[in-house]
């Protein structure tokens, strides 16, 4: 997985709209995209989709850092190890070492010239 990076500017996903119950029990439903016809409209709407579920990917991620930061804390009397953090996010050890700095740099907030 590629390092995670901030990214300055943010783009306002479109709106997740929750779908009824009974339509996402349907495999084939999925934001209502299998029922429009026009093929631009389609297009628009898939793609604010993508979109709104990268930012919110990129968000998660985000969060996922700075809450290993904050259990790799070594202030904290029952802090984690970078193995027991990887352990309870099923993350490779590596991965977890690089998402504490980020975390621990997120938490830091942004570096002035």
């Amino acid at each position: 997985m590629a390092e995670p990076e901030r990214t300055e500017r943010r783009l306002r996903p479109a709106p997740l709209l929750f779908e009824p119950s009974e339509a996402a029990a349907d495999p084939e439903h999925f934001f209502d995209l299998e029922s429009m016809e026009d093929p631009g409209e389609l297009l628009e709407r898939a793609t604010e989709l993508t979109l709104a579920f990268r930012t919110a990917a990129d968000r998660a991620t985000e969060f996922q850092a700075v809450a290993a930061a904050q259990l790799a804390d070594p202030k904290r009397f029952d802090r984690l190890s970078t193995a027991d953090i990887a352990q309870r996010a099923d993350w490779t050890e590596d991965y977890a070492k690089k998402m504490v700095e980020f975390g621990r740099d997120l938490l830091r907030g942004p570096k002035h010239p």
